[in-house]
């Protein structure tokens, strides 16, 4: 179902040059493939189209194309230097005690030497607690079904980052 008005931010976004809008979609999601598909598709009728969009690229993404995805993310508790979407994504490991950040910071490690990538996890909302949580329990799965987990918070990710870019003035 799409909306009559269209948002200013996805305005803009369906008639940028290409180069501009390719830009714009690399912010949220370091994917090539993906990106190429969103861009292929427009112009959207309205946010919910480049939303479902978005999950269908996402959807087909090969472990080749995450990986690439996942390159984009810094680790949790370690936002993106000058970056501030990545410190108002990880906002919850912003209060989170030494210890704590301590912690993350050898379940990153451990993690990643299991998977071969970044723990990702869609930190907005969450408290660096419920994240530490997450990483414990995840790091006991399988590759295989570890991947269909990140490619779920990958979308729940991209689909942030998009409306961001939807909502902007």
């Amino acid at each position: 179902m799409t909306s009559t008005s269209t948002p200013p931010g996805l305005a803009r976004f369906n008639t940028s040059p290409e180069g501009d809008a390719l830009a714009a979609l690399h912010e949220a999601c370091s994917s090539t493939v993906w990106a190429r598909r969103l861009l292929a598709a427009r112009p959207y009728a309205g946010p919910e189209d480049l939303y479902a969009a978005s999950d269908a690229a996402t959807a087909e993404l090969t472990a080749k194309d995450l990986r690439e995805a996942m390159a984009g993310h810094p680790p949790i508790g370690r936002p993106k230097p000058g970056d501030p979407a990545s410190a108002r994504e990880q906002r919850g490991m912003a209060g989170a005690s030494e210890q704590l950040k301590a912690e993350m910071l050898e379940l990153n490690l451990a993690y990643q030497e299991k998977f071969g990538h970044v723990f990702l996890i869609c930190a907005t909302g969450r408290t660096g607690e419920q994240m530490r949580d997450a990483v414990k329990e995840r790091i006991g799965n399988s590759p295989e079904r570890e991947r269909e987990i990140v490619r779920t918070e990958l979308g729940k990710i991209n689909r942030i980052r998009l409306a961001r870019l939807v909502e902007e003035d």
